[in-house]
């Protein structure tokens, strides 16, 4: 057995309805708390969602500005305008309300707000220095497991993105309540998803930090989006199966947080970052051509896996781990996502820029269980294409 670390966030609140006593969770943990800088995003404002939680917060006494500038894949000036907004609120907790952007949103502001460093300056691994403020996460979908992983991404320039990678960036608070996935619409259901079951998938096969603990995670993560990602797209009210979905997603952000993904989102990250395809589907796009390309090193792990997502595969390591990659490929094709990059607008010219992107990948990449060449990524494209 291999030694390890395992970080994760403090207290978890899984619970239907949960958002409806926001205000009494946050109250719990953090009596001395008074002015939330509640961070989100436009499109989940409009749902009307936030009102429950935000009625629930002022009602147990909080002082609750909302800021909902927050876009996909946040570029600097949203972040550093997020900061300034806690700074005039004299902010002193910080609630990330939303998919991965607002989580990580709400990550970098409990930091920057909560300490003196600038943002260029807590880029990288282990970087960020002091206090921060206390941080709560209440996702809205089903897919980054943001809510506890301790990892921001930032958009630096036009396709450029750096990571802020700290145990700081562990939230105090998990609240998972899928009264407020409700309104996600079926194709970012499945999409979300499957970015969901990537993490496990990429825990499990994780080239050096893969541990007992993640293990389970993921295996348990695994378990729980396979047998609800499809019922959800069916029908987006079971309040049973999205909150299963939601638990699924959070045991994979605990399980990638610890033994960190690969070649999937090494690959996944140009797509997103130079064609604005959204991240759960990028992964979806290139999964199934990764597992190929990694199971003369990963069979053994994939077939694990595959006895939880298709039970009745039989055969060899090798057939078996080749019978996951399909059950994912029906996955998106059942669910109705794009399955290939033209149809993302990506063409055989782009291929080489892809690839040169995916190299600079190497923290990534050095998780994959099969080392990986530029020629090697490009033919990767090449068959998602």
């Amino acid at each position: 057995m291999n030694d390890f670390a395992f970080s994760t966030v403090a207290h978890i609140v899984s619970e239907l309805g949960a958002a409806r006593k926001l205000g009494t969770h946050v109250h719990l943990r953090f009596p001395s708390a008074q002015r939330v800088l509640l961070v989100t995003d436009p499109g989940f404002l409009k749902t009307g969602l936030v009102q429950a939680p935000l009625d629930s917060l002022e009602g147990a006494g909080f002082h609750v500005k909302i800021f909902s500038d927050v876009v996909a894949d946040p570029p600097e000036p949203v972040v550093l305008a997020a900061v300034d907004a806690a700074h005039a609120h004299q902010a002193d907790i910080v609630i990330g309300l939303g998919g991965g952007s607002s989580m990580d949103v709400a990550k970098l502001i409990a930091v920057l707000a909560g300490g003196g460093q600038a943002l260029g300056d807590i880029y990288g691994i282990g970087n960020v220095r002091g206090a921060r403020l206390p941080l709560v996460q209440v996702p809205t979908t089903a897919g980054t497991g943001s809510e506890v992983t301790n990892i921001a991404i930032v958009t630096t320039g036009e396709t450029t993105k750096m990571g802020v990678v700290a145990p700081q960036l562990y939230a105090d608070l998990a609240v998972l309540d899928a009264e407020l996935t409700v309104g996600l619409p079926p194709m970012v259901t499945a999409a979300t998803g499957i970015d969901a079951m990537v993490h496990a998938i990429e825990a499990y096969t994780s080239r050096h930090k893969k541990n007992p603990l993640s293990d389970m995670l993921a295996r348990q993560a695994l378990s729980l989006l396979s047998a609800n990602l499809l019922r959800v797209c069916e029908n987006g009210k079971d309040l049973a199966a999205r909150q299963s979905m939601l638990l699924g997603a959070m045991l994979a952000g605990q399980a990638f947080s610890n033994a960190p993904v690969a070649a999937v989102h090494a690959l996944a990250y140009p797509i997103g970052g130079i064609f604005h395809v959204p991240h759960g589907l990028s992964n979806s796009l290139v999964l199934p051509h990764v597992m190929r390309f990694n199971a003369p090193a990963a069979a053994e792990l994939y077939a694990e896996l595959a006895g939880i997502v298709v039970p009745h595969a039989t055969g060899t390591a090798e057939a078996r781990a080749e019978a996951l990659v399909v059950a994912m490929q029906q996955i998106a094709i059942v669910t109705g996502i794009e399955r290939t990059l033209q149809q993302v607008g990506i063409a055989e010219r782009d291929l080489d820029r892809l690839a040169d992107d995916a190299m600079l990948q190497t923290r990534l990449l050095g998780n994959n269980p099969r080392e990986m060449s530029r020629e090697d990524a490009r033919a990767i494209y090449a068959a998602a294409l």
